[in-house]
Formats: structure tokens, sequence, C-alpha cells
């Protein structure tokens, strides 16, 4: 588990360092400042960058599902998001807190479980959609509440979840990773 935490951090700084240092190197091979290039829209600065055109400094953090897509622990909770319909929602503009089963977590379930689940697309978004509470919350918050309501409608506890890791920002949520497939009480 060390080591997929230190993945996904890695991952991380890895998206975030790769945008600072394309622009970084974008302005310093170009060097617009003091270069006299001419451009066809307008330069201006800004916090101290300089603007050419419609470029764009820093990208925004990528959405739940790419989070999770680029981690490399996930890929059954993402074949099972695409299965279910979902990736668009998760991709939108949320905000959302998913408690994210790593894929030991869907190995623990019984022989033949995730295929069963694959098969049935309505079964499969009521078990997400439990794993899913709307608005952004950090660990903090959550482990300050007893119960979430699920966008699935059912109240999660928080006692019986067994987080592993926090607080993974992304641009339309926040991911905590649990070692479990949380299945709905109803």
């Amino acid at each position: 588990m060390k080591k997929t935490l230190i993945a996904m951090a890695t991952a991380s700084a890895l998206i975030t360092a790769g945008a600072a240092s394309a622009h970084c190197s974008f302005h310093q091979s170009n060097d617009y400042r003091d270069s006299g290039k001419s451009t066809t829209a307008p330069s201006h600065k800004r916090d101290g960058f300089i603007r050419v055109g419609g470029y764009q400094a820093m990208q925004s953090k990528p959405d739940i599902v790419d989070t999770a897509v680029s981690a490399g622990t996930f890929n059954t909770l993402v074949q099972a998001i695409q299965a279910a319909g979902l990736a668009e929602t998760l991709k939108g503009d949320g905000p959302y807190t998913v408690f994210a089963p790593t894929d030991q977590a869907f190995a623990k379930l019984p022989d033949g479980t995730v295929e069963a689940l694959l098969a049935d697309p309505d079964k499969l978004a009521q078990i997400l959609k439990y794993h899913v509470v709307p608005g952004r919350l950090d660990a903090k918050t959550v482990t300050s509440m007893t119960r979430l309501t699920t966008v699935e409608g059912s109240d999660l506890p928080v006692a019986s979840i067994q987080i592993t890791a926090t607080d993974i920002e992304t641009s339309n949520g926040v991911i905590h990773i649990i070692d479990e497939v949380l299945i709905p009480q109803s």
C-alpha cells in the first residue's frame, strides 16, 4: 500500500511539475519578454507570467477519472465506471468525494463477482454510486461525521470505511483510497 501512495504522490507531482515545466521552457525558449517577436495576439503581463494570445500557462488538475487512470492502481474501478456509464458524470463539474477501492480491493471479492457486476450495469452503478458523496469533503471533514449520504441515496457509516490514503485533490473533487469494495445495505 505504501508503494501505491508513493506512486500516486509521484504521479501527482509529475503532472503538476510537468505543466509548470512546460510553461517555463516554452517561455524561456521563445523569450517573449525581450525578443521583440511579433505575435498575432496581444501579449499581456499578469502575475509575473507573460500570456500570448489564448496560451494557458498552467493546466488544471485532472478530474476524478483521469486521476484514477493515471494512478495505475484503479484499473478495475475505471473499467467499472465505464461499464456503468458513470465516466461522463465523474468527469463533470462535481464536486464529488469518491471512496476509491483499489484493484486489490476488487480482488478480495469472491471469484466471478466483478465479471457478474460488469454484466449488470444497473447493479454496478448502484454499488459505484455508494462510493460517491456529493461535495468536496477532505479527510478532516469526513472523520468528523458519523454518516455520509451517498449519491446512491443510502447512508454510509463513516466508521465502517477503512481509508488507506486521503485527500487526493482533483479538479472536480477529492479521492480517498479504500481497501474494500463498499456494498449498499439496501
